[in-house]
Parts: structure tokens; C-alpha cells; sequence
């Protein structure tokens, strides 16, 4: 029975959540996913997950089958809406920030990885990998990579918790003045602006002041093609899954999701797919879905061991060193200061975090840059993160 109540709240809780961010300022503030992992840690910590014996296997499998099949659907459904036939449009400096910003990435992690690679990190390749999806895409990438690499559900979380603790007072350094501490080290000659090169139809749909927009999903015109989309990423899964078998590796979520990831980037190419409405909203829902779930199932005692202590320091050198590496390049290629933090923003934090960083800078003509610039670290964060793990295994 208490199966059955734990599976209704998986579902229902994610609705509950985007009524809450749709209509509440505070709640708005806090985001989806992590209004997500507060449900599930809170399920956690309440003792509702310490089920009777004899249901123990029942919600193990219930909680298998739903991490498996949130994550491959969710990928298609976010990436569809896409615009990554920008990237033929992004102009020569958003390109070279954006380009600073992944090899920053990469190098402090591969850096982080020999300083802490006796620290008794656990999974510290597996975590190094997580790490480069979360900072080159958010959490799509962030959970995508969670399922290749077979992570611990207990490491997951960790690692979610201690990069949500400090990014927090990350974003609010930028939101709070911070940005100005950054045009002082980089030029700030008027950016070139990306909108100016856009279709007509594609600039005012990037230049909102909220990436997730929840209204008007259940309406009677978008509920059908937002079942044809599902029925789209459905088929993406089951070609990734036909694929991973006729190559002889079984149900590989490696192949699987790759498979899945690159056909959603193709289909997101054809006009007719990317334009059907509210994908990335539905995708996150199944995000959300996810989200409780590894919440749920976290083990507060983790939280006390030196191994934990370690992670947090590693994930506290990777944001502050990888800011400092890619100020260095951008300064090199002379990139302006606002330009840099929002490109930095859309790394660490994803597309959603870009509007309130510009509104703060007062300087709307970056914002679509910043948006692109999320948008392409979406469609690379998964593939970069699986290539560097395999790279840091492969030296042991």
C-alpha cells in the first residue's frame, strides 16, 4: 500500500511544484528542480521511504522503472524546441566566450580530479564526469550522465546538494553587484548582439524574461501535439534501445542515451518539430519526476563523512577556479564583462538563470547570447561529460 501512495506522489507532487513556480514570486525564485529535490529529501527524512519488508522490493523496482524511463524521454522533449541552427548565426565573440567557457570547464575538472584523487572521493571519475554536464548544461546533462555512468543514487545527491549550497551564494554574487566587479577586468566595449542576426519569428520567442513557462500547457490546442511530441520522444528511446541491442550490448544506457540525444538534436532541425509548444516544459516535468525520486532515496548520514567533506571542497575549487581560468581566456580574446557572465551563468546554471542575471546587469542586448550559449551547452554537456569520464577512468 504504501508503494502505491510513494508512486502517486512521484506523479502528482511535479504538478503541485509548477502551480507553485506559475503562481508564486518566492516559489518562482527557488526553481522547479530544487523545489523537486526539497520534496524528495523531505520524503527521505520523514521516514515515509522505510517501507515494510515485504514491500521493499516492490518500491525498489517502482523506483528503477522510473528513473530509467524518465530520463530517455525527458532528453527529446527538452532538446526538440532547440534553435541550434543558431550556432551557424552566434557571433565571432559569443563563440570564442563560449568556447573559453567549456575548455575552463574541462580544465579545472581534469585539474580537480588529480588534486583530489586521493581524497577517497567515491565514484571521483564518475563525479568528474556529472560535473562537466552540470556546468555545460544543468541538470538535463547532470541526470543524463547520472544514468550512463551508473551513479550511486547516495553520490548523485551529494553532489546536487553541496552544488546547489554553493552556487547559491554563486548566483547571488552576480545578481547582487558581482557583475560589476567583472566589467572591470574585461573590456566593456558595446557587445555585438546575436538578435540582430536572427529570423524574425525566433528573436521575440528567446527574449522572455522567463525560460519556463508553464501557462497555457494543459489548453486544448497544445495537450494533442504535446502527445505527438511524447509519442516522439517514445520512438527516439525505442530507436536508441534497438540500436544498443543489435550492437550486442543489451539495454547500454550509454548507447541509449546518446542514440537519444542525437536524434533529438536532429529532429529539434526540422521546423515542424522544434515549433510545437511547451516540449521543454513537459520534458521538465519528467525531470521533476526524476528529481524526487533520487531525493527520496538519500541517506542523510552520507552527509557526515570526511569523503563528503572532500566533495565539497573538490566542487567549491571547480566553480571559483573555473570562473578565474575563463576570465583569463576571455580577457585574452577580449570579451566584454557582460557577455562573460552571462555566458558563465548559462554554463553553470543553465538557460533558466540567464533572464534575471541580465535584468539585474540592465542589459537586455545579452540576453539571447546568454540563452544560446545554455542551449548549446545543453546539446555538448553530455557527450563532453561521458568523453572526460572515460578519459579520467582510462588513467585511473
Amino acid at each position: 500500500m504504501r508503494a502505491y501512495l510513494i508512486a502517486l506522489i512521484y506523479i502528482a507532487a511535479p504538478l503541485l511544484i509548477i502551480y507553485l513556480y506559475q503562481h508564486s514570486r518566492f516559489f518562482s525564485k527557488i526553481g522547479t528542480v530544487m523545489l523537486a529535490y526539497g520534496v524528495g529529501l523531505i520524503m527521505s527524512f520523514s521516514g515515509l521511504m522505510r517501507a515494510p519488508a515485504e514491500e521493499t522490493e516492490v518500491l525498489r523496482s517502482l523506483q528503477t522503472w522510473v528513473m530509467n524511463l524518465t530520463v530517455p524521454i525527458a532528453i527529446p522533449l527538452m532538446l526538440f524546441s532547440s534553435h541550434f541552427t543558431l550556432w551557424f548565426r552566434t557571433l565571432k565573440k559569443t563563440f570564442a566566450t563560449l568556447i573559453a567557457g567549456i575548455i575552463s570547464i574541462l580544465v579545472t575538472i581534469t585539474i580537480a580530479y588529480f588534486i583530489f584523487r586521493e581524497a577517497r572521493i567515491p565514484e571521483l571519475w564518475k563525479t568528474s564526469g556529472m560535473l562537466v554536464g552540470m556546468y555545460t548544461g544543468g541538470v538535463l546533462n547532470f541526470a543524463s550522465l547520472k544514468q550512463i555512468l551508473n551513479v550511486d543514487y547516495d553520490t548523485y545527491i551529494l553532489v546536487q546538494t553541496f552544488d546547489t549550497a554553493l552556487s547559491f551564494f554563486l548566483i547571488v554574487f552576480f545578481l547582487s553587484g558581482g557583475y560589476k566587479i567583472i566589467r572591470k577586468i574585461l573590456p566593456s566595449r558595446k557587445t555585438e548582439v546575436i538578435e540582430k542576426v536572427l529570423p524574425d519569428d525566433v528573436s521575440p520567442e528567446l527574449n522572455k524574461d522567463s525560460f519556463e513557462d508553464y501557462s497555457g500547457m494543459l489548453g486544448k490546442k497544445v495537450r494533442g501535439k504535446l502527445l505527438l511530441s511524447f509519442l516522439l520522444a517514445i520512438a527516439c528511446l525505442g530507436i536508441g534501445a534497438g540500436i544498443s541491442m543489435i550492437a550486442g550490448a543489451g539495454l547500454n544506457e550509454l548507447i541509449i542515451i546518446l542514440t537519444i540525444t542525437t536524434l533529438a538534436i536532429a529532429a529539434s532541425f526540422w521546423k515542424k518539430i522544434r515549433e510545437i509548444p511547451k516540449t521543454f516544459e513537459f520534458g521538465m516535468y519528467f525531470i521533476l519526476i526524476f528529481s524526487i525520486v533520487i531525493a527520496s532515496m538519500f541517506d542523510i548520514h552520507t552527509l557526515f563523512s570526511r569523503e563528503s567533506l572532500n566533495l565539497l571542497a573538490m566542487i567549491a575549487f571547480v566553480l571559483v577556479f573555473s570562473i578565474v581560468l575563463h576570465l583569463i581566456l576571455a580577457r585574452i580574446f577580449r570579451v566584454e564583462g557582460d557577455l562573460f557572465t552571462v555566458s558563465h551563468i548559462a554554463l553553470l546554471f543553465s538557460p533558466p538563470f540567464v533572464p534575471p542575471v541580465a535584468a539585474a546587469m540592465n542589459n537586455r542586448k545579452v540576453l539571447i547570447n546568454g540563452i544560446i550559449i545554455g542551449l548549446i551547452g545543453y546539446a555538448c554537456g553530455t557527450y563532453l561529460g561521458t568523453f572526460l569520464a572515460g578519459i579520467l577512468k582510462w588513467i585511473g
